[in-house]
C-alpha cells in the first residue's frame, strides 16, 4: 500500500536490484478468531469503496468486488490520496501520477469504471471534520447502500502495526456514514446540491483482524490477480519475486485462509457493521 508500506508494514524500497525489505508472507488478518464466517448480505445494489491509497482494494477486496459486479451490482472507488509517498526510489511528483494511472487500470481490470481521488497528502492523512466532510459528500453524491473501507484497527492481526492513513481513513468512513444522513452536520453540502443520504445499510471493512462475514469470491480471483498486477511499479519495488507469482500467491493464500472458516469456499472476509 502507499504510505511507503504494504499491508504488513513492509517498505517499498527499490534499489538498483529492485529489492524490498520483508515482502508480505501471509495475508492480512491471518490470525483470525475462531468461529465460522457468515454470508455477506445481498440486499443492496450500490457500493462505494473508500480507502487511503492505490492498491488498498487490490490486496483482497477486489475479488469480492468483481463477484458483486457479476451479480449486476455497482461499485465506485474513492481514494483519499494518490499514494505519492509510497515508493522510496520515486519522488512524490513522479510517483503520484504513475500510481493514479495504475489505480485506474487496476479498477478497470475488475470492471469498475469510476475512480475518484481527493488529493489528501499521502502518509499524513489526518482524521478530522475535513476528512469526514469529504467522505460524507461522496456518500451523498453516490448514494450507496454498502460502503466498503479498509482495516481501521491498530494492527493487522496483532502482528504488524497498521499505518495512520489506514486507521484515520477507516475511522472517518465509519463516522461519515452517519454524517451523510444528518442534515444538521455539514449543512453546506445541501447548498451544493448534496442532500442527506441515510440509505447506507452496511459498512464492510476489508482486511480486518476481526472479520465476521465473507463472500465467495472464487469467480473474481483471476480479475483480482490482474488488478493487483496493475500496480507493477509498487510491487517491483516491494519484492524480488516475479510480480505475477507474488500477486497470485498472496491472493490465493488469503482466499484459502478465509475458506477455512467459510465452509471450504475461497473468499474475501469483512468485518460488517449494520445500520
Amino acid at each position: 500500500m502507499a504510505d511507503a508500506t504494504d499491508v504488513t508494514g513492509a517498505t517499498a524500497t527499490a534499489g538498483t536490484e529492485g529489492t524490498a525489505e520483508a515482502a508480505p508472507t501471509e495475508p492480512p488478518g491471518a490470525e483470525r478468531p475462531a468461529g465460522q464466517l457468515k454470508e455477506m448480505p445481498t440486499d443492496w445494489r450500490r457500493a462505494l469503496a473508500i480507502v487511503a491509497h492505490p492498491d488498498d482494494l487490490e490486496y483482497g477486496a477486489s475479488a469480492a468486488i468483481a463477484s458483486w459486479l457479476d451479480d449486476g451490482r455497482e461499485c465506485v472507488y474513492l481514494l483519499a490520496s494518490v499514494g505519492e509517498a509510497g515508493i522510496d526510489t520515486l519522488s512524490p511528483a513522479e510517483a503520484g501520477p504513475l500510481r493514479e494511472r495504475e489505480q485506474r487500470a487496476s479498477a478497470a481490470a475488475v470492471g469498475v469504471a469510476t475512480v475518484e481521488f481527493l488529493g489528501h497528502p499521502d502518509g499524513v492523512i489526518e482524521y478530522g471534520t475535513a476528512l469526514r466532510r469529504d467522505f460524507a459528500a461522496a456518500i451523498r453524491r453516490h448514494r450507496p447502500e454498502l460502503v466498503l473501507t479498509l482495516n481501521h484497527h491498530d494492527t493487522w492481526g496483532g502482528t504488524y502495526w497498521n499505518t495512520p492513513d489506514h486507521r484515520n481513513v477507516g475511522r472517518a468512513v465509519l463516522d461519515a456514514v452517519g454524517d451523510a444522513g444528518n442534515r444538521w452536520i455539514f449543512p453546506g453540502l445541501a447548498e451544493e446540491g448534496l442532500v442527506p443520504w441515510d440509505g447506507v445499510r452496511y459498512v464492510a471493512v476489508a482486511g480486518s483482524p476481526q472479520p465476521t462475514h465473507a463472500v465467495d469470491a472464487s469467480s473474481g480471483l483471476e480479475r483480482a490477480v490482474a488488478s493487483l498486477l496493475c500496480h507493477r511499479t509498487y510491487i517491483e519495488a516491494l519484492t524480488k519475486e516475479d510480480p505475477e507469482t507474488y500477486c497470485r500467491t498472496f491472493l490465493e493464500g488469503s482466499m484459502r485462509g478465509v475458506a477455512e472458516r467459510f465452509g471450504g469456499r475461497p473468499g474475501v472476509s469483512f468485518e460488517l457493521f449494520s445500520r
